[in-house]
C-alpha cells in the first residue's frame, strides 16, 4: 500500500497532469469530444506519471500462471457482446490481442468469421492455454515495447483491462499503428479493477472518467489514429451509479476505440 507521503506527492502530480481535463463530462461518451477541443500542445504526462509502486521487473510478478478472470463475469460477458458486433465489420478480421492471458474473451465462434489471430502476452503457460488463439508470443511489453510483426498486419488489435500497466503508452500505440492495416482499429477495454502494485501512477490517482481521457490522450499524441472515441459497454449501465468520477459498478466496463489513419 502506498504511504501518506507517496500519496500527497501523486495527488500534486496528477493534478498538474489532469489540469485539461473536461470536468463538464458526466459519462464515458462525452469525455473524448469535449477533450478533442481542448487537447495541450504536447503530452501532458511525464516519467513520474509511468512510475510504479513495485519497479521490481514484470517477469517476476508474472512468473507464475493465472488461470482466473481479472474483471467481474458480467462484465466479461459484456466485453465479449460488443468483441462479436465490433470483429464483423471485418471480412476474416486479423486480430491481436495484447497483454493477453489464457483467454481473450472473444466470441465463442471466432474461429469461424476470424482469420489469423495472435495473442502477446507475459506468461508463456497462459498463453498456451488461449484456445482462442492460433498464435501467442511472451513478451513484455514495458521491456520491450516493439512489436514483432510485419508493418499492415492486423485488422485489430485488442488490449482487455491491461493498459493501466503499460509504462510506453505511447510506444506501444505508435506500434499499433505501425502494424494495424488501413482502416484497422484498436479497442482497448477499460474496469475499475487492477494490481495497484503494478499499475502506473497517473491510473491510480484518476477516476474511471479521468481513465478515458488518459487512454485518449495516448492515442492522441503517439499520432497516427483518428479520434479516439469511448462508450461504457456494462451491462447494467442504465442502472450505473457514480461517485466523483468513479463508477460504483462492480461489472463496470467501457471501451476506449481509435482507427488508424492511414
Amino acid at each position: 500500500m502506498l504511504g501518506l507521503k507517496s500519496l500527497a506527492s501523486l495527488s500534486q502530480m496528477s493534478a498538474s497532469a489532469m489540469r485539461t481535463f473536461p470536468t463538464s463530462a458526466r459519462k464515458v461518451s462525452e469525455v473524448l469530444p469535449l477533450a478533442s477541443r481542448n487537447w495541450p500542445p504536447a503530452f501532458p504526462f511525464d516519467a513520474d506519471d509511468f512510475a510504479r509502486h513495485d519497479e521490481a521487473p514484470d517477469a517476476r510478478f508474472y512468473e507464475a500462471p493465472r488461470f482466473c478472470y481479472h474483471i467481474d463475469e458480467a462484465a466479461v460477458q459484456s466485453l465479449t457482446r460488443h468483441y462479436s458486433a465490433a470483429f464483423r465489420k471485418w471480412t476474416r478480421p486479423a486480430i491481436l490481442d495484447l497483454c493477453a492471458s489464457h483467454v481473450s474473451h472473444f466470441p465463442p465462434d471466432i474461429a469461424s468469421f476470424a482469420g489469423r489471430r495472435v495473442a502477446l502476452g507475459m506468461n508463456g503457460a497462459e498463453l498456451k492455454s488461449n484456445l482462442q488463439v492460433d498464435e501467442f508470443v511472451a513478451q513484455d511489453l514495458n521491456a520491450m515495447p516493439t512489436l514483432p510483426f510485419e508493418d499492415n498486419s492486423f485488422d485489430i488489435v485488442t488490449n482487455c483491462v491491461s493498459i493501466d500497466y503499460i509504462t510506453q503508452p505511447l510506444a506501444i500505440c505508435k506500434e499499433i499503428s505501425r502494424v494495424l492495416k488501413p482502416g484497422g482499429c484498436a479497442i482497448f477495454s477499460l474496469s475499475n479493477r487492477c494490481f495497484p502494485s503494478k499499475a502506473v501512477n497517473i491510473w491510480l490517482r484518476t477516476n474511471d472518467l479521468e481513465h478515458v481521457y488518459v487512454v485518449g490522450a495516448y492515442f492522441h499524441y503517439a499520432g497516427g489514429f483518428q479520434p479516439a472515441v469511448a462508450e461504457e459497454i456494462s451491462h447494467n449501465r442504465e442502472q450505473s451509479s457514480w461517485r466523483s468520477g468513479s463508477s460504483q459498478n462492480n461489472a463496470y466496463l467501457c471501451v476506449v476505440s481509435a482507427h488508424v489513419d492511414k
